[in-house]
């Protein structure tokens, strides 16, 4: 391992670790884009921009979109990465309390996005989220967002003994209501124990408790492994992995020509149909609000989409050890051997001719390898939020990702070497230009 890759690692493991929730990881993004002199604008007030600035926004605390202003605008377009902020887990029910003979109590939870859910049976789990708190003000009543994190093993969720459960190994349909409810605690607390720890941890009367978004997150730690230690693990490599890895790029790339636009959208684990999520007005409203403070009208702004191009940067299939028949004979892909393109004909992915040369055309000027996936055709795959988004506002889009194992597990797998990779291609993405000329041909400068 070189000390670029283990360089980047750490910066990887440490955001990993600092986000159990996809509010956590919005807000540790957010601390990062201010700590590199970018400037927030609330979405509630009016943007005055300059050329050469740098700035960013929110919205619901989960979704978070930077962007910076080149000097040099005669005819902008804009240049994006998109990637999400969520991951499959298990949401605490408002009514959390389950109580089982007077002995024991459990937390209400239901499934958020499609986990594999033996994954979080039998290890210790946190508690995180957000919480919404009432306090009175002269003017009158505020409620105000707080981030929770029970950083402590806090609930379990025990397996069903074989001697009890005697098809464990055949194959077994795990029941969210019945299977995977985590135990909190012994039948002697109190009723409302739960609530009233969410509301000391909040620094609240449990009265001014008056709303919760909390989350179960497996608490074990990244780790890298291997014979060579090729390998890394972690909870929520998908999407953070690329989350984090194009961000870095974004930082590091830069173009006079261009508008830069770095995108975390969250809610891609269950269709993205949200106010935040990819198939919202989010990334239409801020580009066209970005047009429009910078002195550019309607025409000007479709002009700018037209010109634009964006990278959908989602995690893709590794080949599995155990399974390798699972994946496309061809179009398959392996960890530390570069960046995947992934493509589908009936466009789940949107990765077309164009698109794809002019991705592999940045690659190879920064020195990255590339590798192609495609699902095998008797078999459906997956999709992400590259067409979604461009339902909305549409432009040249690639779809792509860095290869894992154990996609949707509460503890993932990738390659040491491909966070680099992306953060690599990302930063030349950013430091390019491309100039359309019509009919799907480009200068690219």
């Amino acid at each position: 391992m070189s000390k670029s890759e283990a360089s980047a690692l750490r910066g990887l493991m440490d955001f990993l670790q600092a986000s159990p929730t996809a509010f956590h990881a919005v807000e540790h993004l957010r601390q990062m884009l201010l700590k590199e002199g970018f400037t927030e604008l609330p979405e509630s007030s009016r943007w005055n921009l300059k050329p050469g600035a740098s700035y960013f926004t929110t919205r619901n605390g989960s979704s978070i979109l930077a962007f910076r202003i080149g000097n040099k605008l005669a005819e902008p377009g804009f240049t994006l990465t998109a990637s999400h902020s969520d991951s499959p887990c298990f949401k605490i029910k408002e009514n959390a309390e389950l109580r089982v003979r007077d002995r024991y109590v459990q937390l209400n939870t239901e499934g958020y996005g499609g986990m594999i859910c033996s994954t979080w049976l039998d290890r210790p789990l946190g508690v995180a989220g957000r919480v919404l708190v009432r306090s009175k003000t002269q003017a009158g009543e505020r409620y105000e967002t707080r981030l929770l994190n029970f950083d402590r093993d806090l609930v379990l969720i025990p397996n069903v003994a074989i001697h009890m459960n005697r098809k464990i190994n055949d194959g077994f349909t795990f029941n969210k209501q019945i299977d995977m409810v985590p135990l909190f605690g012994s039948g002697k607390l109190e009723k409302g124990a739960f609530r009233r720890m969410v509301a000391k941890q909040a620094g609240v009367e449990e009265a001014d408790l008056l709303g919760s978004d909390l989350y179960l997150y497996n608490r074990m730690a990244p780790t890298i492994w291997g014979a060579e230690e090729e390998f890394i693990s972690a909870p929520c490599l998908d999407d953070l992995e690329c989350a984090y890895g194009s961000l870095q790029g974004f930082l590091r790339g830069k173009q006079e020509k261009s508008i830069q636009v770095w995108c975390c959208f969250d809610n891609e684990e269950v269709g993205s149909g949200t106010k935040q999520g990819a198939d919202s007005t989010m990334l239409e409203d801020v580009l066209r609000r970005i047009a429009g403070a910078l002195g550019f009208d309607e025409e000007d702004y479709r002009c700018m989409v037209a010109r634009s191009f964006m990278l959908s940067c989602d995690n893709a299939h590794a080949v599995h050890p155990n399974h390798p028949e699972k994946t496309d004979a061809t179009n398959c892909t392996y960890m530390n051997e570069g960046i995947v393109i992934k493509s589908h004909a009936g466009q789940k992915y949107t990765s077309d001719a164009v698109s794809v040369a002019l991705f592999r055309g940045v690659c190879e000027k920064a020195g990255v390898p590339v590798q192609f996936f495609a699902n095998r055709s008797d078999e459906m795959g997956g999709s992400t939020l590259g067409n979604i988004a461009m339902a909305h506002v549409s432009m040249n889009t690639v779809d792509l990702g860095l290869p894992q194992l154990a996609m949707h597990s509460s503890y993932e797998t990738a390659g040491v070497k491909d966070l680099t990779y992306l953060e690599d291609a990302c930063a030349a993405f950013y430091s390019t230009h491309f100039v359309s000329n019509g009919q799907g041909g480009f200068t690219v400068e």
